[in-house]
């Protein structure tokens, strides 16, 4: 369908006026502050390569923190974005959509073995990973309330310190990070903060009221921390023990990323609830999800909860795609195999004194500088020049998380540019 309209003149001899002017290049003038970008603009990318607006190539070793997990615009992803383009992007959840079932009946069953859901399990989708959190947490109180039987409002949730979770008030009400909360208070209550790592801390701090214990199974933003051994068992334990929900926020440890389709299964311990993003949208659309036990995501009714955007067909076809990916464990046996490599190689790294040490889980690396070779930030910035794109975090740790299709050639290459970025 198109519309007949009249378009004014931007020529100037058609009533007199001048033309306009030229619009002026882009600048960040407009753009509010909240990032800290590194000094480069991206225009394209394909598989673990970008390019810049002036055609210079990166290699990227960030992935968009894991949401590009099958790198840059993966041709299956691709596919089924565009080809879903031409059929159907959004109807609300105010009708069903012919990918919305089988969304979620895919994610299920790949899940399902990993997951402590004896009944099966359900499937929640919404946008974000924040979203996915806040989902969770609503859906932990109201099940604390309703079958557990913890009195209304005091219902409680253990989180871990140095935890990222994302950015919502609620959120942040329980972050350690002051960045993350000073001013943005008052804050919401009904969250303990326990070491991470301490199972002794952590099960000290649930009682009656407790209805969930939600943890990072490997913290991402903290700088890829990973927990003591068998501390994710403890944690198992402590919620069966009192009848309190597990609840891992697989958001960026989740969908290969650590050379299993989740980091859980990496201890052989199976949550409750599980927080997924990121990856799940492939780089391509956001898309998140709670998916866990069927008794447990009941509790959630028409008008309790909900997402105009949440389970769209777009996002559940490129989901589905995502979910292609992972059912072959291709990404995740990949994961593992370069993962053993960026080891070696960073264990050498210290052996020469270039690092101070480093944390690997799957192809996902926290690598701490010592502050007489730079910080973090600027190690990062040598690495830019050296056409290498990583971020730091927390002052001295670089993140290295390249997507899982890279080639071991390029591994190794952007490792070299890090060895002789440090010295």
């Amino acid at each position: 369908m198109s519309l007949d309209v009249d378009r004014p003149s931007t020529d100037a001899s058609a009533d007199g006026a001048p033309a306009p002017e030229a619009t002026p290049a882009p600048t960040q003038d407009h753009l509010a502050h909240n990032y800290h970008p590194l000094p480069v603009v991206l225009a394209s990318g394909e598989g673990a390569w970008v390019q810049d607006t002036d055609g210079r190539e990166y290699l990227d070793l960030l992935s968009g923190y894991s949401a590009l997990n099958f790198g840059h615009r993966h041709p299956h992803l691709v596919a089924a974005a565009h080809a879903q383009l031409d059929r159907l992007t959004l109807t609300s959840r105010a009708f069903d959509h012919d990918l919305l079932a089988p969304f979620a009946t895919r994610l299920a069953l790949l899940l399902e073995p990993l997951l402590a859901a004896p009944d099966g399990v359900l499937v929640l989708p919404m946008n974000t990973g924040a979203e996915a959190v806040e989902t969770a947490v609503k859906t932990a109180r109201k099940w604390g309330y309703e079958v557990k039987g913890v009195p209304e409002g005091q219902a409680s949730i253990v989180v871990a310190a140095d935890n990222f979770h994302g950015r919502t008030t609620t959120i942040v009400s329980f972050s350690s990070d002051d960045d993350a909360r000073r001013s943005f208070g008052p804050f919401a209550p009904g969250f303990r903060v326990v070491p991470y790592g301490d199972a002794e801390a952590l099960a000290a701090a649930v009682d009656a009221t407790t209805v969930a214990v939600l943890i990072e199974p490997v913290q991402g933003e903290a700088g890829v921390i990973v927990p003591p051994e068998g501390y994710l068992a403890a944690v198992r334990a402590v919620c069966d023990e009192h009848d309190v929900l597990f609840i891992a926020d697989e958001i960026q440890s989740g969908l290969g990323r650590t050379g299993a389709t989740l980091a859980c299964e990496r201890a052989g311990v199976k949550p409750d609830l599980v927080t997924l993003g990121k990856a799940l949208g492939g780089g391509v659309v956001p898309v998140s999800a709670v998916v866990g036990r069927r008794d447990v995501l009941a509790v959630l009714t028409p008008g309790t909860h909900g997402s105009t955007f949440g389970g769209n067909p777009l996002s559940c076809a490129v989901a589905l795609a995502v979910v292609d990916l992972l059912e072959t464990g291709e990404h995740q046996a990949r994961a593992r195999e370069l993962g053993e490599h960026l080891e070696e190689r960073l264990a050498a790294m210290v052996e020469e004194g270039l690092l101070v040490r480093y944390r690997v889980a799957g192809l996902w690396a926290g690598v701490d500088v010592d502050p007489s070779r730079g910080t973090g930030r600027e190690v990062s910035e040598r690495l830019l020049q050296r056409r290498v794109l990583v971020k730091d975090t927390h002052g001295q740790t670089v993140r290295i998380a390249p997507p899982l299709v890279i080639s071991l050639e390029d591994l190794d290459w952007a490792l070299d540019q890090l060895a002789d970025a440090l010295r």
